[in-house]
């Protein structure tokens, strides 16, 4: 590492948030590790932003408890570890900030202003956010929140490192742990292939994947799956739309359930035709957001308006209508098995690519704030782990503060290789 003259940043926060993937300990670490080659302490903040939120004068936050002080020895060997060192949450401190306006509001504001005054308790010159797209956006609402400070007031930059399994984020071709994650559910996958050809049925396996299909249609790939579906398949044929409000003609887009049964019903007689009375099918869980209202009565809904996937049980839902639907059209009898799949992809053994991956973003944000000193920026790679910095306003839509999905293009590629590889239905 370069001997950097001016460095002027001693104290740096690391806070991890949302739901876990795999490498998450070579992003924490390199970051760490990075800034005690220079002397910097480095806190690393417990369970994401859940006592920041909280923080108060009269109850300042405990070291072990709140934060660790991180060292090269509680750094060892943990690159390649699995779990995340500093735990996690998904306490959102932004969540009432939806407008730029909305800063200058002590109300909505005011868990977004505890979590400042909690890092400026430590003293921190930084801030290292990693997580999700809800994770970004409270790294973006954290600088605007400084950005209105008065002059004089304590600020500090504000650098984001991307993480998801879902592998849908905006300015980053992938995301850590996301090719461990699909190996993990491919894996899976390969067994029910044989587990289905030993008994001659269908597993109907739901991968995560709530706003794209990267998870299920890798998956699908790596794990020679009959077929695969996801929410950017929603289209064409196999899309409807259903009126919600009488009064003003509101509508929304839905499936087609009955041409989405079919076309896996298609490909069903298409094996059969081909001699094989089995195989697996991967839904990316996102589809049952399309599903007509008449299957979502009861289903209740978050902060975000997104129904409550896992109440409903989209695959054990999607494979009974399709065993009914083979029956029908075939008058034969094939037994169809819903399958969750995704807890356990989150903190598998992180891959080698992940853990590369990984270590270079811990390492571009130290470049980002000593090298280049940043500030509001994601950092991103491409091409030979080459670093790039993304401003948060490429990422966040200025005037909602909401992030923007990077969907599987259904011209690209990659989204034909999986027609390729499946088997082929006439459509």
């Amino acid at each position: 590492m370069p001997n950097l003259p001016n460095f002027d940043i001693k104290r740096v926060a690391i806070l991890f948030a949302g739901g876990p993937a795999p490498a998450a300990n070579a992003v924490i670490s390199t970051a760490a590790h990075s800034f005690l080659e220079e002397g910097a302490q480095v806190f690393g903040i417990k369970h994401g932003y859940s006592r920041l939120a909280e923080y108060t004068a009269a109850g300042p936050l405990q070291e072990g408890t709140d934060y660790i002080r991180f060292t090269h020895e509680t750094l060892t060997n943990a690159r390649c570890s699995r779990g995340i060192m500093i735990g996690t949450a998904r306490t959102n401190p932004g969540k009432h900030v939806s407008a730029p306006e909305h800063l200058k509001d002590p109300e909505l504001v005011a868990p977004l202003r505890r979590v400042y005054e909690g890092l400026c308790s430590l003293e921190v010159d930084a801030l290292i956010s990693i997580g999700g797209d809800d994770t970004l956006k409270t790294a973006n609402k954290i600088k605007m929140f400084q950005d209105n400070l008065p002059a004089g007031a304590r600020k500090f930059p504000v650098i984001h490192l991307p993480k998801t399994i879902d592998n849908d984020y905006s300015g980053i071709d992938f995301t850590f742990g996301f090719f461990t994650a699909v190996e993990t559910l491919a894996e899976e996958i390969r067994n029910l292939n044989y587990d289905a050809a030993a008994g001659r049925a269908y597993f109907l396996c739901e991968a995560m994947g709530r706003s794209a299909g990267w998870l299920a249609y890798g998956a699908a790939i790596a794990g020679e799956a009959s077929m695969v579906m996801s929410v950017e398949d929603i289209t064409g044929s196999l899309a409807d739309t259903e009126v919600i409000n009488v009064e003003t003609g509101q509508t929304r887009k839905v499936m087609a359930m009955d041409r989405v049964v079919d076309k896996m019903v298609d490909m069903m007689l298409a094996r059969e035709r081909e001699g094989r009375q089995y195989g697996t099918i991967v839904v990316a869980e996102g589809m049952a957001e399309f599903l007509p209202s008449k299957y979502l009565e009861g289903i209740s809904r978050d902060d975000h308006g997104h129904i409550n996937i896992a109440s409903i049980n989209f695959c054990a839902m999607m494979a009974g209508l399709v065993k009914d639907r083979y029956k029908e059209r075939s008058g034969k009898v094939r037994k169809v098995n819903g399958l969750q799949m995704g807890y356990e992809a989150r903190c598998a053994p992180p891959h080698a690519y992940d853990v590369m991956l990984g270590s270079q973003l811990g390492v571009g944000a130290y470049r980002a704030l000593v090298e280049e000193k940043l500030n509001g920026v994601m950092v991103s790679v491409s091409g030979q782990f080459n670093l790039h910095y993304v401003p948060f306003e490429e990422l966040v839509d200025p005037k909602t503060l909401v992030t923007k999905v990077r969907y599987i293009e259904t011209d690209s590629d990659f989204h034909r290789l999986a027609r390729f590889l499946e088997t082929c239905v006439d459509s």
